[in-house]
């Protein structure tokens, strides 16, 4: 495939838009609305950034069914474009029955399992997210020769970071509030020092005061121990080219 610029969008707590040349749009795990709040008690702390109505997605990526990843309350908002397609981990089937999502839109990935379309290849990365989620994914995103590595909900698994498909990496995105099983700050930067991508960008801070992560320590560790690749840290909103 050709080498072209990607856009890519952090759209705050671990949700990104990324666009290809060719204008196919991919949204991996937004949380658009405040229904954490409602569900679990966790208050949105970001501002509204996107209207899910509004977004113009071909892909909505779900790396579990986690409310922050699979927001129950944009999702139906989002599908309700025609074009967009769902890919999810198998845990996100239940909450899709809920909402009456239309099944035939919908594709489901185990680890290691593959989706392909003449745009991207999407494959279904190891993580661990705990006992209480066994079904999360990570995710290895190829669009236009770039790739994208989204570690996804994890803890600090270095034989999962050490797999040889992960060589080369453009990006690596991983969470950096060490709770609920989660990468720490140190952890997160650790990482990356074992994936080596060719950037590094951390997530899942921020949005809810139970969740921590502070990414001026990632970053001080970055510099410290891992000084030679490089690190940004996104504004929420903020659109790179990759």
């Amino acid at each position: 495939m050709i080498n072209r610029n990607i856009n890519l969008t952090f759209a705050g707590q671990a949700g990104f838009i990324i666009e290809n040349s060719a204008g196919f749009r991919v949204g991996v795990d937004l949380y658009l609305s405040d229904c954490c709040s409602r569900y679990v008690g966790f208050k949105r702390l970001l501002p509204y950034l996107f209207d899910p109505l509004k977004l113009n997605l071909d892909l909505l990526i779900a790396t579990h069914a986690h409310y922050d990843h699979f927001d129950p309350d944009a999702v139906p908002l989002i599908m309700s474009e025609p074009k967009t397609r769902l890919i999810a981990a198998c845990d996100v089937e239940e909450e899709a029955k809920r909402l009456n999502l239309e099944s035939d839109r919908i594709t489901y990935l185990k680890e290691n399992e593959c989706f392909e379309n003449e745009q991207t290849l999407l494959r279904a990365m190891p993580c661990d997210h705990g006992e209480g989620t066994p079904h999360a994914i990570g995710l290895l995103i190829e669009t236009e020769g770039k790739r994208i590595y989204i570690a996804g909900d994890t803890c600090y698994r270095e034989d999962y970071f050490l797999n040889p498909i992960l060589k080369g990496v453009d990006l690596m995105i991983m969470p950096i509030n060490g709770a609920f099983g989660n990468l720490n700050e140190y952890e997160g930067a650790k990482a990356a020092g074992v994936v080596s991508p060719k950037l590094t960008i951390p997530c899942h801070y921020w949005n809810f005061a139970e969740h921590g992560g502070n990414p001026g320590l990632f970053a001080a560790e970055m510099q410290e121990k891992y000084s030679d690749i490089p690190y940004l840290l996104m504004r929420p909103g903020e659109t790179i080219l990759l």
